[in-house]
């Protein structure tokens, strides 16, 4: 092999290890032995495991970075641009589950730090220039769409992550299902949201979760308002 060869198949086999296994439990002498090369080469071409996983999780980064990215970028309705964002994600993952499993293996996204928490939150900044102007047409505060950006970015990814291995039901439906919820919840946003009940979750009388008294109860300006009507999932 020549040497950007030997490197490609380094990286493939580290790929696959790191999938497989993580970065703790992958070592030198498995990279080594399962591209059939010594020890020193592994050294010679990245400094050793650290220097593999490096450029391992970049590639990957860029890759779905790409992907969400340009899902966005299309432009469109609000209501699609969700649509569009889950199909990417969810594309990803099956066309490349070794590449997602690294990424959200030994940095999942309800970890406050790591690869795979970046990103996210590097595609929650692009969502939320985009519900700041739809929060202005409807005449919500705008400051906040930096919040409803995180929420419903991690939805979109926790949610990838468990169909990583649930595989059902189909991508599809899996991206209409997220769509249902996160546009139907959107379309029916207050202005001032505010509890039902005292904020610990204890409803008046001190018993947990008992809507019966709340401002929900007395109809007052702390009940959620309900969306206007049903709107079928986009397919």
């Amino acid at each position: 092999m020549t040497a950007a060869q030997r490197r490609a198949q380094l990286l493939e086999v580290s790929r696959t290890l790191f999938a497989e296994k993580g970065f703790e439990g992958t070592s030198v002498e498995e990279i080594a032995a399962r591209a059939e090369v010594s020890k020193p080469v592994v050294y010679e071409h990245f400094g050793g495991k650290e220097g593999v996983y490096a450029v391992v999780v970049d590639r990957e980064i860029q890759s779905l970075t790409g992907t969400l990215t340009a899902a966005l970028e299309e432009g469109g309705h609000p209501k699609v641009l969700v649509e569009r964002t889950a199909l990417a994600l969810l594309g990803y993952i099956e066309a490349d589950e070794d590449g997602f499993r690294i990424l959200v293996r030994d940095s999942p996204v309800a970890q406050a730090t790591g690869t795979f928490s970046s990103l996210i939150g590097d595609v929650a900044t692009q969502v939320e220039h985009l519900l700041a102007d739809q929060f202005k047409r409807q005449g919500l505060d705008p400051r906040t769409a930096p919040m409803y950006a995180q929420m419903l970015v991690g939805m979109v990814a926790l949610t990838g992550q468990w169909w990583l291995d649930a595989r059902r039901p189909r991508k599809a439906d899996v991206a209409a299902h997220l769509v249902n919820l996160a546009w139907n919840g959107l379309s029916g946003l207050e202005r001032r949201p505010t509890l039902a009940g005292p904020a610990d979750g204890t409803a008046p009388g001190g018993t947990p979760g008992d809507g019966g008294t709340g401002a929900a109860a007395a109809g007052g300006t702390g009940a959620p308002r309900a969306a206007t009507g049903p709107v079928a999932p986009a397919r």
